[in-house]
């Protein structure tokens, strides 16, 4: 789902980043909850709660000001990518993990780059939620 940001406040409170926050927790842990939900906060990775192999909720983020993607370049060749890995919500900072589209054949979508930025939820309107996905965060 789309989730959009309440342009009258200027906190992070109850906005992304309360969507942001779980993401991140369960990426981090693989949490299982019982009451099932849809949507970005949807309390487990994956179809089901008892599947573990998802570690990953791929993000696409949209600006305030014209309701554009952010999209950033990664490696040396100029290729750009939109998808995202939330990693850490420090306030109002988001830092993610860009997230390349697999060439290698694989049946996961996407693969993790070392390239990382931080961008202030501020200049965040939207923010839209991929389906669960295995990334190998670790090569």
């Amino acid at each position: 789902g789309i989730f959009m940001c309440d342009q009258e406040k200027n906190t992070c409170e109850n906005c992304l980043s309360d969507i942001l926050e779980v993401i991140i927790k369960l990426q981090r842990r693989g949490q299982k909850f019982d009451d099932i939900k849809e949507g970005c906060d949807k309390p487990f990775l994956g179809p089901c709660p008892s599947i573990c192999t998802y570690n990953t909720r791929p993000i696409r983020l949209f600006r305030c000001c014209d309701g554009g993607l952010w999209t950033l370049p990664y490696g040396t060749d100029g290729s750009t990518s939109s998808v995202f890995r939330a990693e850490n919500l420090d306030g109002c900072c988001l830092t993610c993990r860009i997230l390349a589209p697999s060439t290698t054949g694989s049946t996961e979508p996407y693969v993790a780059t070392n390239q990382f930025f931080t961008i202030n939820l501020n200049c965040v309107g939207a923010l839209e939620c991929l389906a669960d996905t295995y990334v190998d965060v670790c090569s």
